[in-house]
Order: C-alpha cells, then structure tokens, then sequence
C-alpha cells in the first residue's frame, strides 16, 4: 500500500462542483464534488455502475457523442468549466490524455502511432517529431524494446507492449492530465506490474486519474481513492486512510468484498 500522502500540500488541479449527468432520463452521477490534487493518482473504485467510467469519460467530454447524454454542474481546469459548450474540445483532449481499458493502438507502424496527436497539434519537423516520438516511448518504458522496430505495425506488439504504446501516445500530446479507464483489466500480472510502476514516474510529471475495479491496485498505485456507489460519491481520501479507517461502512464493506 501507499505510503501516507499529505495531500493538503498538493494543489489541486481539476475540481468538480455539484456535478451531475444523464443519459436520457437515467440519472447516472449525483451531485459529485470532490478535488484531483495535481502530480498525484486518483484512483475510483466503486462496483460495476456506479458512476466511475462515466465521470472519466465527462473530463474527456468524450459523451458528447452519446446521444441524449447531458451534463450540470461544473468541471474546472485552471478555472476553466470544461462542460461550457465554448470549450473547444479538441484542445481539451489534448490537454486530458485517455487510456482505455482494451489496448487500441492505430493500424499503423509504431512510430505513426507515437506521432499521431503531435501531427494533429503541432507544426513539428521530421528531427523534431523523432525526438518527441523517442522521448514519449522512453516515458512509457517502451523504447528499448521497439527501438529497432519503429517502422513495423505496432498490432503486432503484445498486449502488454500495446497498452503501453497507448500510454506513449497520450503524453506525446504532451497533457497536462492522464485518466486511464481500467488500462490493466486486460492484461496479465506482469504487464499490469510494468503499468502501475510506470503509474508511479508518470505522476512525477503528469496528474493521473484512474478508474479500477482491483482493490490492490488502487491500494498499491493511488494517492487518493475515491468510492463511488450508484452514482454517488460515498467518500474521498488519501488511500491509506480510506482503505484501514474509512469513515464510511459501505465503503468498508466495499473494500473488504462483502459486497460489489
């Protein structure tokens, strides 16, 4: 488990006030608040339904696309409330990086892969885009191993290799926020092992939010936990704190698998 973080001394980067959302007339998150301290890991636990891919998912505004999805209340970078209908979305996802739970890289070389958000953003020359490209796979811990490689399809790389590759290609837009949806759920131990170190030196530059249903993970790789159950936040805390003197018996329950 994490050793105790004293998050009162990290500023806070994102907050959500009063948040709420639907899709159609479900109501899928309830009057949420709470604050995701900067260079540190936020991790949502909550059982299946609860709310936590949801949430992830309105910081990215990727439901935009959902029909009948509505949001209230405010998500505020630097500010900025991120559900105003002013903001321009691209931007916004280049500034939050999203890692899903299934490995997705492009059908492309592994290069192309890395180069792809700079492309989009960027006006960069060739020397330029090889430096970034090299400087996100070493950031992901993947340089070593595809170095030779570059030019080849990254399908063929392991899943591990891929959800890593994904990792490489979200900081190479160079955010400010990382948020991973479930990102090991699909892969074996020591895939997972590499993913959650890799957690630990990405924070030293990144603020991460990570939604995960494995309690040790969130135990060994979070700074803060947040438990969300139907659609509710039950509480939020540093890790330690919430995970051996949680102020709340669902959440107690929760960790302790009596329930979820």
């Amino acid at each position: 488990m994490q050793e105790s973080v004293d998050l009162d001394d990290a500023p806070t980067l994102l907050e959500l006030r009063g948040f709420s959302c639907w899709y159609g007339d479900f109501q899928a998150c309830h009057d949420i608040s709470l604050a995701i301290p900067a260079n540190k890991v936020t991790a949502f636990i909550g059982p299946s339904g609860c709310g936590k891919s949801t949430l992830l998912r309105w910081i990215n505004r990727m439901n935009d696309l959902v029909p009948g999805a509505r949001a209230e209340g405010q998500v505020s970078l630097h500010g900025e409330n991120l559900l105003d209908r002013s903001v321009d979305v691209v931007s916004l996802r280049r500034r939050i990086g999203m890692v899903f739970q299934r490995p997705n890289p492009f059908s492309k070389s592994i290069y192309d892969n890395v180069a792809f958000g700079p492309r989009l953003h960027y006006k960069l020359s060739r020397s330029q885009t090889d430096d970034l490209v090299e400087a996100s796979l070493r950031g992901s811990a993947l340089w070593d191993e595809v170095k030779d490689r570059l030019k080849q399809s990254a399908l063929g790389l392991s899943g591990g290799q891929q959800q890593r590759l994904c990792i490489a290609r979200a900081i190479a837009a160079e955010p400010e926020i990382l948020l991973m949806d479930e990102p090991c759920s699909a892969l074996d131990p020591k895939s997972t092992v590499a993913i959650e170190d890799l957690m630990a030196e990405l924070k030293k530059k990144y603020t991460i939010a990570i939604v995960t249903h494995n309690m040790q993970q969130a135990a060994r790789a979070s700074d803060q936990t947040a438990f969300l159950f139907e659609g509710k936040l039950i509480e939020c805390g540093a890790t330690r704190r919430v995970f051996t003197k949680p102020n709340s018996e669902q959440t107690e329950n929760y960790i302790t698998g009596r329930f979820g």
